[in-house]
């Protein structure tokens, strides 16, 4: 029988260590003196933990497999950092640009419908593909690289200018990362929904934050594959979403031993959105949803999650589903 990719890795190393269920590239090992993490991607490699000792033995141990080149403390990895920025923006001809302090203007709406193609679409598309990447840490991107992403097989004229507008506010915000502190272990998301956002096909765009404790450690901007009927409908879908993400979150972080506290909560902008997932009364305006995204209504009565209602003006949220003004984004 074929074994699992985690088995495989384990028979290969020769050593006692847990494949993550959540995620195949992350092996755990818990000993009397703390715990040991190694993450792979691809040929590159993360090796982290309390126990000292056999942080040495993991090393070796992939050593004897593998021919590796030990780089020392975690500095770089993956392209993450200030330099990866600094390179496309240099890419584009715009280290000296002047700086915009917003990515998107939050009007006119982009588009295709009545439009100029761009003549030459290769450059829009190579910088856009590089944009996406960035996105893994910085998500203040993610909105705005959603909606430029959608127009990859036709960019027209404009769109070239909303691009280079998202590398001015780059080139501004090249400092900026994701700050890790000393909090408390507790999940908390946030979710917003854009409706009817796209004038295309009238789909709409939601997004979510995942917090853990303080700490940012999840989040996702995306248009959604059907078309809702109304603010609600779309609004509990993008709950779904943020919910789904959640609970990988918590299962990922309990499988490898961390103790988690108190029930996870997400918060919505949409009281009637969290009514469905908090009242299982049947509700006549929403009656044609798949039954699969009342998953979250399941979390909610087993006691595995809460939802609740926060006023938008306080959704963090809403910076991945819809163009803000400057203050609002700020």
């Amino acid at each position: 029988m074929k074994q699992p990719l985690g088995m495989k890795w384990l028979m290969i190393m020769g050593c006692p260590w847990h494949p993550s269920r959540a995620n195949s590239s992350l092996f755990y090992k818990h000993t009397n003196a703390g715990s040991v993490y190694f993450l792979i991607y691809v040929d590159d490699i993360i090796v982290t933990g309390d126990d000292s000792a056999e942080l040495d033995v993991v090393i070796s141990c992939l050593d004897r497999q593998f021919s590796l080149k030990d780089l020392g403390e975690l500095s770089f990895f993956l392209g993450l950092e200030q330099k990866y920025a600094l390179e496309l923006l240099e890419r584009a001809n715009m280290m000296n640009a002047k700086p915009m302090n917003t990515l998107m203007v939050s009007s006119p709406t982009l588009t295709s419908l009545v439009v100029s193609d761009l003549s030459d679409g290769t450059l829009y598309r190579q910088v856009v593909s590089i944009l996406q990447y960035l996105c893994l840490t910085h998500p203040d991107l993610s909105f705005a690289i959603n909606k430029v992403s959608q127009y990859m097989h036709k960019p027209y004229d404009v769109l070239w200018t909303v691009v280079k507008r998202i590398l001015l506010y780059v080139n501004g915000a090249i400092d900026y990362g994701l700050l890790f502190q000393a909090s408390s272990m507790s999940l908390t998301g946030f979710s917003d929904a854009n409706w009817a956002s796209s004038i295309e096909d009238r789909k709409f765009i939601f997004g979510f934050f995942i917090y853990l404790g303080y700490n940012l450690v999840g989040w996702m901007s995306k248009k959604q594959s059907v078309v809702s009927r109304s603010t609600t409908e779309a609004e509990y879908r993008s709950l779904a979403n943020a919910t789904s993400k959640l609970m990988w979150l918590h299962s990922l972080l309990t499988k490898i031993g961390l103790k988690l506290s108190g029930t996870p909560v997400i918060w919505c902008d949409n009281s009637s959105a969290v009514s469905l997932a908090t009242n299982p009364m049947p509700h006549a305006r929403v009656k044609h949803v798949e039954l699969d995204i009342h998953f979250v209504r399941e979390k909610v009565l087993s006691d595995k999650l809460c939802v609740n209602f926060v006023p938008g003006c306080d959704l963090v949220a809403d910076l991945l589903a819809k163009p803000l003004t400057f203050g609002a984004f700020s």
